[in-house]
């Protein structure tokens, strides 16, 4: 039996058990080209990983282009994106220590689960290409829920599942996973490897953030009292 509260473990997708940074810039770029508009910075593209893709195109639209634009980048962008990942180029690596460490939760009490600002095509694409779909339980993204930070995907991960509030954690490596858990009522926990600043976690409400995937078996343990 596992030595901690919790019975459903929901990740972050991009940024928490996948290193796509290269391929969002790439595809975010390509689509704002395509579209005859200035592409953004790559710190501003990369402030806006784990939102929905509406919501990301519309904070890295220029204002008087919000209205007319939004549209048109998203198509763009998954456009560039189904063509790049049929490419020979493509990488999208797991982050170390991923598939050791979900195996090692993956136990019979234990359900874990996934909630991404990724649709839900490009994320079994995902999947299927590393092996992973088999470790998850629940697969939650904006096609049936709203985007982060809102509890959406949370609160229908916890009804899939029947697990309560202080059953649930989440593990993410921005500030909307850890507001969206927030809001939800439920842990959260942060990783240093992606998207935001371990200090932004942090103050997001994030009880701690990891630096190594593998360590999050013995911190789950660790957890044990400090629910809130």
């Amino acid at each position: 039996m596992p030595l901690h509260p919790y019975r459903l473990i929901l990740f972050d997708f991009d940024g928490t058990l996948v290193d796509s940074q290269a391929n969002i810039l790439r595809c975010m770029r390509q689509s704002f080209v395509e579209a005859d508009l200035e592409p953004p910075q790559d710190q501003d593209i990369r402030r806006i990983v784990g939102l929905s893709l509406d919501e990301a195109v519309e904070r890295l639209l220029p204002p008087e282009r919000k209205r007319d634009s939004v549209e048109r980048v998203c198509e763009g962008y998954r456009r560039a994106f189904l063509a790049w990942r049929q490419h020979p180029d493509y990488e999208e690596p797991l982050f170390p220590g991923v598939r050791p460490t979900l195996e090692r939760l993956n136990e019979p009490e234990i359900f874990l689960g996934i909630a991404t600002g990724k649709n839900r095509r490009g994320l079994s694409a995902s999947l299927d290409h590393h092996d992973l779909a088999h470790l998850f339980c629940t697969f939650q993204t904006p096609d049936t829920s709203p985007g982060k930070p809102h509890p959406g995907m949370v609160l229908r991960a916890m009804e899939e599942m029947a697990c309560h509030p202080e059953e649930t954690l989440l593990i993410g490596d921005t500030t909307y996973d850890i507001e969206m858990a927030r809001n939800a009522g439920i842990n959260a926990i942060g990783v240093k490897w992606g998207y935001h600043e371990a200090h932004e976690l942090i103050s997001a409400g994030a009880l701690r953030v990891l630096d190594d995937f593998s360590e999050i078996p013995d911190h789950l343990s660790d957890l044990v009292g400090t629910i809130r």
